[in-house]
């Protein structure tokens, strides 16, 4: 072996051994991310079964476990009240969203018409606005409209948002002009293409925007905490909230309906977690 191929064998070597240290130190830090990540949820499930006397022991496992917990929040409390706000307002939003925003995203990229780029850039714009900004003027407009304290202020501001616009108008830049055409040489007017082509095929995306749309509503808490002030209005969030006050020297009873309020987020993201990510790869976004 000469020396220039011995000199190129060490340096693979070399080369090889540092490529192992990299990823083992990637690896450690990974798993320290993730168990900084996932110690705050064990800690709540594991106050959640925990008597009061035992919350804020050290040990993960409760050693008398319990569902009083539980029990006291859903028999004591109009907890299952809060949860049916939540849902209803959820499902609500989610479902009348998509009909608008499915509409509006088929308008942005399909038709031709004056001014399209500059309404959806105004509409992008709007992403950049966060609610805190706009809450005392959204406030004095659905007060002016006699929705305080009723399920319509709950729902109506939350159905128009620019992320589910933009989204699924990324996804219909890219159906083939074919489809849409030859279903126009047929006779179909816009309504018809949008019915019987684009909805059908829009099914991946409008399903991981349901999810979106679904989990920030059941995790909203500020615009409800503004508007309402009758507690059969309560949401879960702000519910919780309100047991904070309440029970602040009884973690357990807070930690009950935490984890049932969780529990919907993450199942949903498990059992999804691959459309939503097929969703953002097929939707423009590299």
């Amino acid at each position: 072996m000469t020396s220039t191929e011995l000199g190129d064998e060490q340096f693979e070597n070399r080369a090889a051994g540092e490529g192992r240290t990299g990823n083992w130190v990637v690896f450690v830090a990974l798993v320290v991310i993730c168990l900084l990540t996932v110690f705050p949820l064990i800690w709540m499930v594991s106050s959640a079964f925990k008597p009061g006397k035992d919350v804020y022991s050290l040990s993960i496992i409760p050693e008398s476990p319990t569902l009083d917990n539980f029990r006291y929040v859903f028999t004591e409390l109009p907890f299952l009240r809060y949860m049916f706000n939540s849902f209803f307002v959820s499902a609500t939003v989610t479902l009348i969203a998509l009909f608008f925003h499915s509409m509006a995203a088929y308008a942005l990229a399909r038709l031709r018409f004056p001014g399209r780029e500059l309404i959806f850039r105004l509409i992008f714009a709007t992403l950049l606005v966060s609610l805190p900004v706009i809450l005392v003027p959204l406030f004095v407009l659905v007060r002016a409209m006699g929705m305080l304290n009723s399920y319509a202020g709950l729902i109506i501001p939350a159905i128009f948002h620019a992320f589910g616009i933009f989204l699924l108008r990324q996804f219909y830049l890219g159906i083939p002009d074919e489809l849409e055409e030859a279903a126009i040489l047929d006779g179909a007017g816009y309504w018809r293409v949008y019915a019987n082509i684009i909805l059908p095929l829009s099914r991946p995306i409008l399903a991981a925007l349901a999810v979106f749309f679904f989990l920030a509503n059941w995790n909203s808490f500020l615009w409800p905490l503004t508007i309402t002030s009758d507690q059969n209005l309560w949401v879960v969030q702000t519910g919780i909230a309100s047991f904070q006050t309440q029970y602040s020297s009884a973690q357990n009873y807070i930690m009950a309906p935490s984890v049932v309020v969780a529990m919907p987020t993450m199942l949903l993201f498990f059992i999804f977690q691959r459309q939503l990510v097929e969703s953002i790869k097929t939707s423009g976004f590299k």
